[in-house]
């Protein structure tokens, strides 16, 4: 069975999808990415579609719902990479994600990332120092 690679960068895993998504293949990236957030403890989720050429609105679904899945178990993701027909498909099709963000290029998802991380962690301590 075909498997898209995940890498773990420190606290963040990173998914680079470089080739053709298909609907088994996004379905079966939905519960690696799963798997791995518990089992790594990742705070977050970087994809980059940047290969995408189209993204139907199946794939846009479930690109929502790993995001949405990541957040319940205490990950963000950010999006990264999309190619200008692929926004205006999307936006086409309807496809939203609430809990995704999307970043222009790796660099910049991966600074969201921190960011996300920082207050987080800053959220963390206020909540302590209150209680």
């Amino acid at each position: 069975m075909d498997r898209i690679p995940i890498l773990q960068l420190g606290e963040n895993l990173l998914v680079s999808i470089q080739v053709d998504m298909h609907d088994q293949l996004a379905l079966t990236l939905q519960d690696d990415l799963a798997t791995m957030i518990v089992n790594k403890g990742a705070r977050g989720v970087l994809i980059d579609i940047s290969a995408l050429d189209l993204v139907d609105s199946f794939i846009g679904r479930v690109l929502g719902n790993i995001a949405a899945t990541a957040r319940v178990l205490d990950a963000r993701t950010v999006i990264v990479g999309m190619r200008p027909a692929v926004a205006i498909t999307l936006v086409e099709l309807g496809v939203t994600w609430q809990h995704m963000r999307s970043a222009l290029n790796i660099e910049l998802g991966m600074a969201l990332l921190r960011a996300d991380m920082e207050d987080a962690s800053t959220a963390l301590t206020d909540t302590h120092r209150a209680g």
